[in-house]
Parts: C-alpha cells; structure tokens; sequence
C-alpha cells in the first residue's frame, strides 16, 4: 500500500508538526489565557449539542 520511504516521511512529518505546535503553544500560553478566558465552555457546549443530536437520532432511529 505505502512505499516504506512514505512511511517513514508519514512519521517524521507528524513528529514535527506535533512538536511545532507543542512549542508554538507553549511560546502563546499567556496570551491563550488571556483572550480566549471562556472557550472551555465554549468547547463543551459543541460536545453536548453534538450528544444531543445523536441522542435525538438515535430516538427517531426507532
């Protein structure tokens, strides 16, 4: 299916990219804290109201 070269470059590119967002994180943490105070509710709202949708599908589903 993939080229061991492709796999290899697959597993590098996302050690990367997952150590670049670590890092760049990191480097704005206060500035995260200080504009963005309330989107944890924010976040868990999207997660009910997706729950909530899926609850309402699985009743009509019936």
């Amino acid at each position: 299916m993939f080229t061991s070269g492709q796999l290899y470059f697959a597993l590098f590119f996302v050690i990367v990219f997952v150590t670049a967002m670590i890092y760049v994180y990191r480097k704005d943490l206060s500035l995260h804290k200080l504009h963005y105070k309330g989107s944890l509710w924010i976040l868990l709202a999207f997660f009910a109201f997706i729950g909530i949708l899926f609850i309402i599908k699985l009743f009509l589903k019936e």
